[in-house]
């Protein structure tokens, strides 16, 4: 018997996981609720691509209700599991379309109009997006998942699979490439020498 979904709502992923395990339909869509857009955000990220992020999704979470039933409590938290998923899924799609320029990859674009301050809002989002396709894909997932996400360190490690110091380093070097790669647009983008 399951309990009511908003009952759940303070419930942790692994117990989530497990009560999917046993066949609680709820916990399986307040996971799906929970997790979806951790992951998708991730992988539009790594990807630039919003519809391979989809599918990079759909596989992510096909992959943890497989390993449902045997998921160890305690061992690893169900997201940084998920993360490592995830980075290896658009890793996969990265190896894949190796051969493609990156003016052949389209943009994602806002089709609705705005307002001044939400023009620039996008035009600072699609010039971050731009510029972490720019840099190589271990700094780029690291940037994302520490500056973007805000996972700490040892949990990008795991991810990763890469020791703490690789990760500072990751990103560290990723985070002045970045800054780098940026900065001929501070202008453009309305950001003044007060701001980061």
């Amino acid at each position: 018997m399951s309990m009511p979904l908003d009952a759940e709502i303070d419930t942790g992923d692994d117990v989530l996981l497990a009560r999917y395990a046993r066949g609680d339909a709820a916990a399986a869509r307040l996971l799906v609720a929970r997790l979806t857009p951790v992951v998708f955000r991730h992988a539009a990220r790594v990807l630039g691509d919003t519809a391979e992020a989809e599918d990079v999704t759909q596989e992510a979470l096909v992959r943890l209700w497989k390993i449902a039933p045997d998921w160890e409590a305690g061992r690893a938290k169900v997201t940084t599991w998920l993360y490592r998923i995830t980075a290896n899924l658009c890793t996969d799609r990265l190896r894949k379309r190796r051969g493609v320029a990156l003016d052949d990859i389209a943009e994602p674009t806002d089709p609705t109009p705005g307002v001044e301050a939400q023009l620039q809002t996008q035009a600072r989002m699609d010039a971050l997006q731009a510029g972490l396709m720019q840099l190589p894909e271990r700094q780029r997932q690291a940037v994302i998942l520490r500056h973007i996400e805000g996972l700490a360190n040892p949990d990008i490690a795991q991810i990763l699979d890469i020791s703490t110091e690789a990760v500072e380093s990751l990103t560290a070097r990723g985070k002045r490439a970045l800054a780098t790669i940026m900065a001929p647009q501070r202008d453009t983008l309305g950001y003044d020498d007060d701001t980061a």
